[in-house]
């Protein structure tokens, strides 16, 4: 048994999916249901629920989530690749064992990216 969906109440579905598209990988077609929510999933089959309304302002503080990469390198080049697109960053670490950096989606949802060996 695994994780497989995370599901997430949004003010603008297409903005969240353009942003998670562009920086996470989320590229497979939208799957749209009559309610209005929209799933899409990365490469790895994990489903990411879009639903329709309105968000707490901001989220829940002590929530968040995150996607772990597979080499430190590849976390500071996801990091650096947000930095210059204009996703403000407000936490980073870059131990020998730690790497991480933490970011707010379009609603205020906080991620994680990070690397451990």
């Amino acid at each position: 048994m695994r994780l497989a969906h995370l599901n997430l109440t949004v003010r603008d579905v297409d903005a969240s999916i353009a942003f998670y598209r562009q920086w996470f990988g989320f590229t497979a077609a939208p799957r749209r249901y009559p309610d209005g929510t929209v799933f899409i999933n990365d490469a790895d089959g994990f489903d990411l629920a879009l639903h329709p309304g309105e968000v707490a302002s901001p989220p829940a503080a002590a929530i968040h989530f995150g996607f772990r990469c597979s080499s430190a390198d590849e976390a500071r080049a996801l990091r650096d690749r947000l930095a210059t697109g204009g996703v403000a960053l407000h936490e980073q670490h870059d131990e020998p064992d730690y790497v991480n950096a933490k970011c707010f989606d379009p609603d205020g949802y906080e991620i994680e990216i990070y690397w451990e060996p």
